[in-house]
């Protein structure tokens, strides 16, 4: 049987002591050195047959972290299984009720959509031309008509309608000139916005979709502005910093900046959110539409602040998602509040190892006092809790300091530990995208990971005897 398979890198497993079997390859992404041990108590049965698998997908990832490969070239590669028409329920997968009874275990169809969406992102780090000596740096390395194509999603039905980009807010002084140019590049390509357009793939989300993917951090002044991490007001009047009203509406300085900051030669992102959204609605403001905002890293910052913003903007936008991965800290207790108002959807997928998720500044939990907003509070794992520990009058002080966040949305939480095809403990691979993903595709319950899984593959063993494979039993 002749297979259409990508270049991947085969699975790191440990060599048993007795001679291994030949490669077995699968119609999949992925390319195995040999099957994974099976539980002893079992004593299953294993095909030798080629066979495409749902479940072998979802649990043997290439995944090796000794790889001297950098982070865009991570040897994961999901490869969606078969599509599931969503129909009148993707509101509910879209998160109109808290995705209620989807996380914990995750959904199959809302995992589906969680990697559908992670892959856009995936697409935009591609994308990104991060060699500092190309007279390209910081741009887009393909053509829009050809970005989604050129950077492995061909068929996803959807069409690119317009580039991104986030310009820094911070002044340089005179003498940094000289520094070379990558190190001073202001303006840089972030992402894009892609609209389905293929009507089988309308049918089956059950409506016409918007996304907006942003890749995280890349250059030395986006570096910079993670940096800026104090609060500042977020509205018309954020640039005004003798206003020390902390009630309203605060986020990161920097992430702010990377979001309304302009020049003369570069719009900025807000501006071009704004714009792209504006004729988008009045294209397609008559039928059922979903905005999908994703991100990696800084990625997942910008894309909650464009969700604030479009809400803010356009008081009859549609139902507004936020689906972000390794995303920071963004904003205090009254943006969490607003977004909540506003009906702004959020799932925020977290990694318990990732350091980026726990910054910038802290939490004080205030989930419990009766506030007069009639809204849900759907966050949740404080980091830390210091309500009702320390006096009101040190509370305030510790507030005005301009370093208190809030969690925003809800939260799918995992945890590089539980893989066993992750090979060791690393800070750096615990925030990559690809970890992210990985987390995702094996994820089934927070008490058992994936062991679950592994009880669904050996179930799929038992459905493929039944229907006739040629089998053999592995010994114990």
């Amino acid at each position: 049987m002749k297979l259409s398979m990508r270049p991947v890198r085969p699975c790191t497993f440990k060599q048993p002591s007795t001679p291994s079997p030949k490669p077995t390859h699968y119609s999949c992404a992925y390319t195995l050195t040999q099957p994974p041990k099976l539980n002893n108590n079992d004593k299953k049965l294993v095909h030798h047959k080629t066979q495409p698998l749902k479940h072998w997908e979802r649990l043997l990832d290439p995944i090796d972290h000794n790889t001297t490969n950098n982070s865009n070239t991570f040897p994961y590669h999901f490869m969606p299984t078969k599509s599931v028409k969503l129909g009148k329920k993707w509101k509910e997968y879209q998160g109109i009720r808290n995705w209620d009874g989807l996380l914990d275990p995750l959904d199959d169809n809302l995992r589906s959509e969680i990697l559908r969406y992670g892959q856009f992102v995936e697409a935009a780090y591609k994308s990104f031309d991060f060699d500092p000596s190309s007279p390209s740096y910081a741009t887009c390395l393909f053509p829009k008509s050809s970005l989604l194509e050129k950077s492995g999603l061909a068929q996803t039905g959807y069409r690119l309608t317009k580039n991104l980009r986030a310009t820094s807010g911070i002044q340089l002084p005179r003498w940094i000139e000289k520094a070379p140019s990558w190190a001073v590049t202001k303006s840089s390509w972030i992402g894009y916005v892609a609209v389905c357009q293929d009507k089988e793939e309308i049918a089956r989300l059950g409506r016409r979709d918007v996304v907006i993917a942003f890749r995280g951090t890349a250059t030395c002044l986006e570096w910079l502005e993670n940096l800026r991490a104090t609060l500042t007001q977020v509205g018309p009047n954020h640039n005004n910093h003798s206003n020390n009203n902390n009630d309203g509406p605060m986020v990161e300085s920097g992430f702010l900046s990377l979001y309304t900051s302009g020049t003369k030669c570069s719009t900025s992102l807000q501006t071009m959110v704004r714009e792209e959204i504006s004729r988008l609605l009045q294209s397609y403001g008559d039928e059922p539409l979903s905005l999908t905002i994703t991100g990696h890293s800084l990625g997942a910052a910008l894309a909650t602040l464009a969700a604030y913003d479009i809400k803010t903007a356009f008081k009859r936008a549609p139902l507004v998602t936020v689906i972000s991965f390794g995303g920071p800290r963004v904003g205090n207790r009254s943006f969490r509040h607003v977004l909540e108002k506003q009906g702004t959807k959020i799932l925020r997928i977290v990694n318990s190892d990732d350091l980026i998720t726990k910054v910038p500044g802290f939490v004080i939990d205030k989930s419990n006092e009766n506030d007069n907003d009639d809204h849900d509070d759907v966050s949740c794992n404080r980091d830390v809790q210091l309500a009702g520990l320390i006096p009101s009058w040190i509370e305030k002080r510790v507030e005005d300091t301009q370093w208190v966040y809030a969690e925003v949305g809800r939260e799918l939480r995992l945890s590089s530990r539980d893989s066993p095809y992750l090979n060791g403990f690393n800070v750096a691979t615990c925030h990559e995208l690809k970890t992210y993903l990985h987390l995702v595709d094996g994820f089934v319950s927070s008490t058992c990971p994936f062991r679950a899984s592994a009880r669904m593959l050996i179930d799929n063993y038992r459905r493929q005897k039944s229907q006739g494979w040629k089998t053999q039993t592995l010994k114990p």
